[in-house]
């Protein structure tokens, strides 16, 4: 059977983790010189309370090459391994893969997700599904890729305030964006991170975040049978808007929902989302 293994940006919920029997490498995160490990020391609720009094922007770092040796090590005698891992240009954490693969000799399939969050995690569960169905890692990698190259990922900033903290965006500008109610929605595109539009008030994004997603299901003519995935940083109340309005248009789709994690929530910041499909 393929091992399925992944990083802790992936922000997979546990009972998916135990269904499936993915093997995850947790990230590190510091907050205020204090270093947890994501999502095993820290939950996702306690790292939102700790961000939001914390001085400076919390740091995540990619797990040490021999944790990664440590997993591959442990995971060779169980079947051919394959090691989904965050976008190549948010993280060091792929490169630690490829490295860990080499110095250990062990046959690992590296793939670089180009997403984070549950974009990452959708294509974690999609290759355990494959897997599960009989197909090789070859085939798992050449069926991964087609639907990484396809996935449509949009990331909605409630706050600037953490993009200010990170030295993204002036105070000033951060200032304005708060006065004016400027919700930002950003894209992901082949791995890295670029703007998309501004909007005015809360109810209007998630407005366009819908329009969206309909003129792209629209554009595929598919059959909505798709996987959707919403993480969010404490907003629970926005995600489970967004998820009644894709199951109200979409019966058939499947809407995974879960907190997000350290690794982009310390970007997101406070009311963040990340709609993946």
């Amino acid at each position: 059977m393929i091992q399925i293994i992944t990083d802790s940006s992936a922000d997979l919920p546990a009972e998916i983790i135990e269904k499936y029997n993915i093997h995850v490498v947790p990230l590190t995160v510091n907050i205020d010189g204090k270093e947890y490990l994501d999502g095993i020391e820290l939950s996702s609720q306690e790292f939102y309370k700790k961000m939001a009094v914390a001085k400076t922007l919390p740091k995540t770092s990619q797990p040490p090459t021999a944790t990664f040796i440590k997993a591959f090590q442990g995971l060779a005698s169980k079947g051919e391994l394959l090691c989904i891992n965050i976008s190549s240009k948010l993280s060091g954490t792929y490169q630690t893969a490829c490295l860990a693969k080499e110095m250990s000799g062990i046959d690992v399939a590296v793939f670089d997700s180009w997403a984070a969050t549950l974009g990452q995690g959708l294509q974690v569960i999609k290759a355990a599904m494959l897997a599960e169905k009989g197909f090789s890692c070859a085939e798992i990698i050449d069926k991964l890729t087609q639907y990484r190259n396809n996935m449509t990922i949009l990331i909605l900033l409630d706050t600037l305030e953490n993009i200010v903290k990170g030295g993204r965006l002036s105070k000033f500008q951060g200032s304005l964006a708060k006065l004016l109610n400027i919700k930002v929605l950003l894209s992901g595109v082949e791995g890295a991170v670029v703007m998309r539009e501004r909007m005015h008030g809360r109810k209007k994004a998630l407005q366009r975040v819908m329009e969206i997603i309909n003129d792209k299901v629209r554009e595929a003519k598919e059959i909505p049978t798709k996987m959707f995935s919403i993480s969010h940083c404490n907003n629970i109340k926005d995600a489970e808007f967004l998820k009644k309005q894709i199951l109200d248009n979409y019966q058939s789709s499947d809407v995974i929902i879960n907190d997000m994690g350290t690794t982009i929530a310390t970007y997101a910041g406070q009311g963040g989302m990340v709609i993946s499909f």
